[in-house]
């Protein structure tokens, strides 16, 4: 009997995986979720900083810098919002864990608006707030 196929997990399975994958420390697990052609965009970047990174090798980059500077603890708020659309989440949360290079606390809550297809990230719009980037990890990446 021939085996089929398994289904990709739905988008709000990826996403908690993907919670899973930062707390562990993973961040090549995080950016390996992501399309080869995957898009990300972050519409309050502050000046200085990008607000649409484009391709998996690109976000890569960013995003490994980005995770040398914070370790991740916990994520104690999470509510991940199906739509109308299946393969669209809206997803609220909370993070919190520790600056690096200071031991300083990091704090942060995002809407994120995150698009599925084939089983990995090929749109995800972070709605973050610089205001709330601790000053310690502005010194630290030099934002």
């Amino acid at each position: 009997m021939p085996s089929t196929p398994a289904a990709s997990p739905t988008p709000s399975d990826l996403y908690r995986q993907g919670i899973r994958l930062l707390l562990a420390g993973d961040m090549a697990g995080w950016i390996d979720l992501f399309a080869e052609d995957g898009v990300a965009e972050f519409p309050f970047a502050p000046e200085g900083c990008p607000r649409r990174v484009e391709g998996r090798d690109a976000l890569g980059a960013y995003l490994r810098g980005l995770g040398e500077h914070i370790a991740y603890e916990d994520f104690p708020y999470v509510d991940i919002h199906e739509t109308t659309a299946p393969e669209t989440i809206v997803v609220e949360m909370r993070a919190t864990g520790r600056v690096t290079a200071t031991d300083a606390p990091f704090d942060m809550t995002y809407i994120a608006v995150v698009t599925v297809r084939d089983g990995r990230f090929t749109h995800y719009r972070d709605y973050w707030n610089p205001l709330g980037i601790p000053d310690t990890l502005q010194e630290a990446v030099g934002a």
